[in-house]
Formats: structure tokens, C-alpha cells, sequence
């Protein structure tokens, strides 16, 4: 019986007011390239990357490791050269073709709502583990079956709404925003997170506060890194 959940920590790249993407269909860059390397070691060190199915979708990532060294390094640990890659969907409509399916040596996990569970597995089952995680979603069930499967440590790469979700449901460890040089100014943009009730809201006192735990200045972005539970030692 696995009796903890994985170290969850989310990572996120926004403007200045607080937007991950801009309106346009063309993705937004809103980071660097001493950030992007940065990125890398910190998916490097991690057992498994999230994403939501929307962010499959919109932005058509691979979520692999891109330095060479770093996937030799994680090979000579006995590990595979890229973490698991795993995604949350409610609907099932996920495109097989997608960058996050490819043919690499990650293993791909798709944990579904209970509804779409056999369109999910018609869809993607060829490609990818297809599980029940309730209806909705319970990333409670999420987590102890990534547990399960011996992820320690995972990562939250977005968008807003499973940033969202993970927050409000008080299951991040760490957060790791970098903040662009600039503002978006869309309210049809979407942002870092939507509405929702925080544990680590205006109200809370100084105790339930995120404990900022680093800053570091890449060229024209910079890293803020916040406790928001007791397993952070940063």
C-alpha cells in the first residue's frame, strides 16, 4: 500500500499580468533560452511531466529532455532517458498524432474520466495507458496510481486549468514561475490559473502564506520559487 503521494512541483512561464498565452493562434514565447535549459534540468530530475489534455491540444508539446547529456545521465541511473508523460482528460478526444504520443522512449499515461474512458481507449489505447481516474477527474486517484507505479516526483507543466485544479485542491509542494518582460492585456487570454478558492489566498494568516524560497534573474525573465508545503526544503 502506497501510503504517499508523489512531490508534486508546478511550473508555469506568464506575463507580467499574469497570462500564459496570448489570444492569437500562434504560441506566445514567453520564456528564454537560459530558462529552457533550466526547464530541462528540473524535467530531468523528475520521475513523470503533467499536462492537461487542452495543452496537448493548443500547444502540441513532446515533454521530453532535450539535452543529450541529461538523458545519459538518467539512463545511467537505470532510468529511461525521459520521464513518463502523462496527460488528464474529461472528454477523451485526444489525437493519437499528437507530439505527446510519439514514437520515444517515454512511457505515456492517460488518465480519464470515468464518461469518456472507452472513447479514450479507441482513441489513444494503441499509444498510450489509458486509466479510470473517476468521473470527474480525481487527482487524488491520479496520484496514488502514479505512486503506485513508482513516480516520486512530478511535474506540472499546465495550462491554467490543471494548475488550477492542483492549487485550489492544496496538492502542490512548489511552484516555479517565471514572469516575462512584458503584458498580454487579453482578457480572452488564458491565465496562469482561473477562479477558484486558494489555500494560500488573501485571507489565509502568515503561517498558510507561500513561503517564497528563490529568485533568479535569467537575462530579461526571472525564476520565483515558492514553498507551498512542508516538503519543500528549498
Amino acid at each position: 500500500m502506497v501510503s504517499e503521494r508523489p512531490y508534486v512541483l508546478l511550473s508555469c512561464a506568464a506575463s507580467i499580468d499574469g497570462y500564459i498565452d496570448d489570444a492569437n493562434a500562434s504560441r506566445l514565447l514567453l520564456s528564454n533560452e537560459a530558462d529552457f535549459d533550466r526547464v530541462d534540468e528540473v524535467r530531468a530530475g523528475c520521475d513523470a511531466i503533467l499536462v492537461g489534455a487542452n495543452t496537448i491540444r493548443r500547444d502540441d508539446p513532446r515533454l521530453l529532455v532535450r539535452s543529450s547529456a541529461r538523458r545519459a545521465a538518467r539512463v545511467a541511473r537505470g532510468l529511461s532517458p525521459t520521464p513518463v508523460k502523462v496527460t488528464i482528460t474529461g472528454r477523451g478526444d485526444l489525437d493519437p498524432s499528437a507530439r505527446f504520443f510519439a514514437a520515444d522512449e517515454a512511457e505515456k499515461i492517460v488518465y480519464t474520466a470515468s464518461a469518456a474512458l472507452d472513447k479514450a481507449r479507441e482513441l489513444v489505447g494503441a499509444v498510450a495507458d489509458v486509466v479510470d481516474a473517476g468521473d470527474p477527474v480525481e487527482l487524488s486517484r491520479l496520484l496514488g496510481d502514479l505512486a503506485g507505479r513508482g513516480v516520486g516526483r512530478l511535474m506540472v507543466e499546465g495550462g491554467g486549468a490543471t494548475h488550477t485544479r492542483f492549487l485550489t485542491a492544496g496538492l502542490a509542494d512548489e511552484l516555479h514561475l517565471v514572469i516575462a518582460p512584458f503584458f498580454v492585456g487579453d482578457h480572452r487570454a488564458p491565465r496562469f490559473v482561473g477562479d477558484g478558492v486558494f489555500p494560500w489566498g488573501p485571507a489565509a494568516d502568515i503561517a498558510h502564506r507561500a513561503r517564497l524560497a528563490g529568485v533568479v534573474k535569467m537575462d530579461d525573465v526571472v525564476l520565483l520559487r515558492y514553498a507551498l508545503s512542508g516538503r519543500c526544503r528549498a
